[in-house]
C-alpha cells in the first residue's frame, strides 16, 4: 500500500510539470518602471542654438579656466635662426636658447644635431653653432623636433618636465611629474650608414 502511495505521489508530480517542447520559448515578465521623481535639468526645455551656444562658451573658458584646461604643456621651440657665413658654413644662431628651453646641456644636444645632419662643426666664440656644409632652417627644426620626442618629452604623460642622468653607462629620461623612468638609446657621433637590405638581382 506504501508502494501504491508512492506512485501516486509521483503521478501526480509528472502531471504537474509540462513535457519539455524545444519549439515553445519561454515567456518573459514584463519590466514595470517607477515613476521617478523629476529633477531639474538645466538642458532641458532649450533650443540646439541655444544649447551649442552654451557649449562653445564653455570650451571657449578653457583657455582661461585652469580646472578645464589641465596642466598640459610642451615646450614651444622658437624658429632657428639659420644664417650662412661664406659659402660652405652655415650658423645656428639661437642655439644655447633652444638648450636652455630645452633645459638640456648644449653638448649632448650639439652631438645629436651633427650626428642626424652627417657633418662636422662647433661652438663659437658668441656661443653659436657653426656646421660645415648648407642647411636650411627647417633642417634643423625637424632634428630639433625629432630631439625633443626621443630625448626630453616623457611618453607616459608627454610632460617636457624631464632630466637627463646616467647610470651604469646607461642613460635614462627621468621624468619629474610622473615619476617614469625610461632609458634612452646613445648618441654614436660619426657617420652611420644606414644599409637597408639588398634587392635580389633579377
Amino acid at each position: 500500500m506504501a508502494c501504491d502511495n508512492q506512485n501516486e505521489v509521483k503521478d501526480e508530480v509528472v502531471s504537474d510539470i509540462a513535457p519539455f517542447d524545444p519549439t515553445k520559448k519561454k515567456k518573459k515578465k514584463k519590466v514595470v518602471i517607477q515613476d521617478t521623481v523629476a529633477v531639474d535639468d538645466p538642458w532641458e526645455g532649450n533650443t540646439y542654438e541655444e544649447l551649442l551656444d552654451r557649449v562653445f562658451n564653455i570650451v571657449g573658458d578653457r583657455e582661461n579656466n585652469l580646472e578645464l584646461a589641465g596642466d598640459r604643456r610642451g615646450i614651444v621651440l622658437r624658429p632657428p635662426q639659420v644664417l650662412r657665413e661664406g659659402t660652405n658654413k652655415t650658423v645656428f644662431v639661437n642655439f644655447i636658447d633652444e638648450c636652455k628651453i630645452m633645459r638640456r646641456e648644449p653638448n649632448h644636444v650639439m652631438t645629436f644635431l651633427l650626428t642626424e645632419l652627417g657633418t662636422s662643426g662647433s661652438l663659437d666664440g658668441q656661443q653659436r653653432l657653426v656646421v660645415k656644409g648648407r642647411f636650411a632652417p627647417d633642417n634643423f627644426q625637424e632634428i630639433l623636433r625629432r630631439y625633443v620626442n626621443g630625448y626630453v618629452n616623457c611618453e607616459g604623460c608627454k610632460s617636457p618636465d624631464t632630466m637627463l642622468s646616467k647610470k651604469n653607462r646607461l642613460l635614462s629620461l627621468n621624468c619629474e611629474k610622473c615619476g617614469s623612468e625610461r632609458s634612452v638609446a646613445q648618441i654614436k657621433p660619426g657617420f652611420l650608414a644606414r644599409v637597408g637590405p639588398r634587392k635580389a638581382r633579377t
